[in-house]
């Protein structure tokens, strides 16, 4: 027998707070602030004391996320190393971080570097450099054996013709990192090659990849891992505009897909992310079906944008995605049985012709539909819609819930056509 000495006027020390480092804070952009937000919400339930970092211009543009949170210091984690060096001076001087965590694409590394540097959960630094390359992330899937397009890193025209030359087309022309489908065109011969340069962003024109286009409907695959394992939520559907652009305008959750294809599509990212070495976090996976299976294309350590994470809180009642992250670090219990879709969402972003914007006729009636989740409206009379490039001319957006996938694509779809942008020619300047 066992017996428990207390000493009189012992006091037991009280637990110390555990507190979320949050790497990179929110972008400047309403969707950016929402995802945080949710994500200090659902931090905050787990009794997490919060310091955000991000850079000093855009900790100033985002009060919302200042306000919310315990702490922030400007640490700018597109600068490799900084954020870690950062981390390790606030630890000697005292500080502990429990989890360490990000959201915007762009600071993953440095998420990673900072979770090595304080010896906590998180991805290998290396691991996530190579996902963000793209030339390395095709090149370590293709060397573990899952299908991939052809391509080449390029320098310049000469070499890209060289690889059109000896592949089969039609191919796609983009940069090696960058995001949001920024300059990304489809070309059906060497006589578009010229264009698709010319349409890569001024810093990616020095090193572009030129890949095979892959023929078959485009999914991604929504996640987290629970214990360093890879565990799929949902799959997303995906249509996009017709080439030459590549940015998607419409998402179901979850996809419409037979069952077996279904499993095989979760098999394969499951399979991926393990052999890219991946274990922590949460992860967006994008790949085609095509006549040979599953090609897996970007593979992301993070959320994924374009108000997923509001669909999918719809279609898996109760779910917390980035709470998920932080009981997997706290040991808190996760069912992963419990998370399974059980309704459908749908997203459709209206993209209206190239114009200046007279008026917009049908809004309100879309704001007042009972199965909305969200909606926006980003553009105001006057304002001109350039050519389309990126994920940037989604200027609106209209999400709703139903009971299934097939009747929220059918609603979103009938609340786009009911939304007229009326639009008249921007005159060319006077020279």
């Amino acid at each position: 027998m066992s017996a428990h000495l207390t000493i009189p006027g012992a006091q037991m020390a009280e637990p110390a707070t555990p507190q979320l480092l949050f790497v990179g804070g929110a972008g400047n952009a309403t969707l950016a602030v929402d995802v945080v937000e949710a994500a200090i919400r659902q931090a905050r339930k787990r009794g997490l004391r919060i310091h955000v970092t991000n850079q000093e211009a855009t900790l100033a543009a985002t009060p919302a996320i200042t306000a919310l949170v315990d702490e922030t210091s400007a640490v700018d984690f597109e600068v490799p190393g900084t954020t870690a060096a950062w981390a390790r001076e606030r630890a000697a001087a005292g500080d502990r971080f429990d989890v360490v965590f990000g959201v915007r694409e762009m600071a993953q590394e440095a998420v990673a570097e900072a979770a090595d540097a304080l010896g906590r959960p998180g991805n290998p630094p290396h691991a996530v450099h190579r996902v963000r390359t793209k030339d390395e992330a095709r090149a370590a899937l293709s060397a573990a054996g899952f299908l991939q397009p052809r391509f080449l890193v390029c320098a310049d025209e000469a070499e890209a013709r060289d690889f059109l030359a000896g592949s089969t087309g039609p191919w796609v022309v983009k940069p090696r990192d960058a995001m949001g489908s920024e300059g990304v065109t489809r070309i059906d011969g060497p006589e578009d090659l010229a264009a698709a340069l010319e349409f890569l962003p001024e810093e990616g024109r020095g090193s572009f990849i030129v890949e095979e286009f892959v023929e078959g409907p485009e999914y991604s695959a929504e996640g987290v891992f629970v214990d360093g394992v890879p565990h799929v939520l949902a799959l997303t559907s995906k249509e996009l505009l017709p080439p030459p652009n590549f940015f998607e305008v419409e998402y179901v959750i979850p996809a419409i897909l037979p069952e077996d294809t279904a499993r095989e599509i979760e098999r394969q990212v499951v399979a991926a992310l393990t052999a890219l070495e991946l274990r922590y976090g949460q992860f967006h996976v994008e790949l085609w079906w095509t006549e040979r299976g599953v090609v897996l294309g970007e593979v992301h350590v993070r959320n994924a944008g374009g108000w997923i994470h509001r669909m999918l809180a719809h279609v898996i009642p109760g779910l917390e995605w980035f709470g998920l992250v932080f009981d997997s670090v706290l040991g808190n219990p996760v069912d992963k049985a419990a998370l399974k879709p059980v309704r459908g969402s749908a997203i459709r972003f209206l993209t209206p012709p190239k114009g200046r914007l007279v008026a917009v006729e049908g809004w309100d009636e879309v704001l007042a539909h009972p199965n909305l989740i969200h909606a926006e409206l980003a553009i105001a009379p006057g304002d001109v819609i350039e050519e389309h490039r990126s994920v940037g001319n989604r200027v609106a957006h209209i999400a709703v819930g139903a009971d299934t996938s097939e009747e929220a694509q059918a609603l979103a779809r009938k609340l786009e056509v009911s939304v007229r942008f009326v639009m008249e020619p921007v005159q060319a300047p006077v020279s």
